[in-house]
């Protein structure tokens, strides 16, 4: 009897430890692993655009498909061992979020698990994709246009405060597109004819550090690259901006919604949208190997005119009415 009754108990709790998917034979739901260098907070706002890219290929989290979330925070060193944990628990596609690090991280773990990336430049530079219409890997997604946008934050900064000589710009060592970045301004900047500070900044304490700096060098105005970190500490930046008058550009228009002057990039709800709509595709059966690198199509000036007023700035009125929003 005891032997019997053991066996049973063994039995139910087998029974108990199946997939609900084994038991009646369903199909197992697909897991999308989300590497992100950023963070859960910064993330939830582009959530809407890639749950509804998602949707229209015909998943809906939590019904349908699951997503296995990874959190970098602004630890570019963290994203390798995030990476590899998702291709330890077999992903059906890696999204990785937030610029080339995770996207690198995501290409060294697997090259079988598809990988669809966001805000990468030069992909093909990188190794990620052999050209743009044919990446031919695993991996494929969204690739920005760097350079340009460099140089319309440039003309941004010149047209909002014409008499600043001196440009400074916030680059994270950290980041490898930071090198990409500086040869873009200096080349940039020599049109506009105006001098150039670079300043670093990979920790909370340097981006406090930099700011007297920047005053002390004489910088009349600032550019913030794009850059995780920097995305993360929007409210830190924009009081610093204030704080020290410094009137200043950046990539995310969350910066200018914080408080900050300015920015101008790429609406970037769009990006993620696009990234679920391909996220979806693959998960349906195309192959990334014949998903064309797309590029963003839609970009946002954002104008903050409450912060102008406080710096003493006058927005010329043609920079107002170039502006997609403006904050008062």
């Amino acid at each position: 009897m005891t032997t019997r009754r053991t066996f049973i108990n063994l039995l139910g709790g087998a029974a108990a430890s199946w997939p609900f998917g084994s038991v009646a034979q369903q199909p197992a739901m697909p897991v999308i692993g989300f590497l992100s260098s950023g963070s859960s907070n910064a993330y939830e706002q582009y959530a809407v655009g890639f749950r509804q890219g998602l949707k229209e290929s015909g998943y809906v989290e939590g019904q349908n498909v699951a997503i296995e979330y990874r959190w970098g925070n602004g630890h570019y060193d963290l994203l390798p061992a995030l990476a590899a944990d998702l291709v330890r628990r077999q992903v059906a596609v890696i999204v990785a979020s937030g610029g080339p690090p995770p996207a690198l991280a995501a290409r060294a773990a697997t090259f079988t698990i598809p990988i669809v990336f966001s805000s990468v430049d030069e992909p093909i530079k990188l190794g990620l994709v052999a050209s743009l219409n044919r990446p031919g890997g695993n991996a494929t997604g969204m690739s920005l246009f760097r350079k340009e946008l460099v140089s319309k934050q440039l003309e941004l900064l010149r047209d909002m405060v014409p008499k600043a000589e001196v440009i400074a710009v916030l680059v994270n060592p950290a980041n490898r597109q930071s090198d990409g970045y500086i040869g873009d301004i200096r080349e940039a900047i020599l049109v506009l004819q105006r001098q150039l500070k670079i300043l670093n900044a990979s920790t909370e304490a340097e981006i406090n550090a930099s700011f007297p700096a920047i005053v002390e060098q004489g910088g009349g105005a600032l550019i913030i690259t794009a850059d995780t970190l920097f995305n993360n500490q929007r409210n830190q930046l924009a009081a610093l901006a204030n704080r020290y008058l410094l009137p200043t550009v950046s990539q995310f228009r969350e910066f200018a919604a914080a408080g900050g002057l300015m920015s101008y990039g790429t609406n970037v709800a769009d990006v993620y949208h696009q990234v679920g709509v391909y996220t979806g595709r693959i998960l349906n059966g195309d192959r990334p190997a014949d998903l064309p690198v797309m590029r963003p199509t839609k970009f946002d000036v954002v104008i903050n005119l409450k912060t102008a007023k406080a710096l003493g700035i006058t927005v010329p009125p043609s920079l107002l009415a170039r502006a997609d929003e403006v904050i008062e």
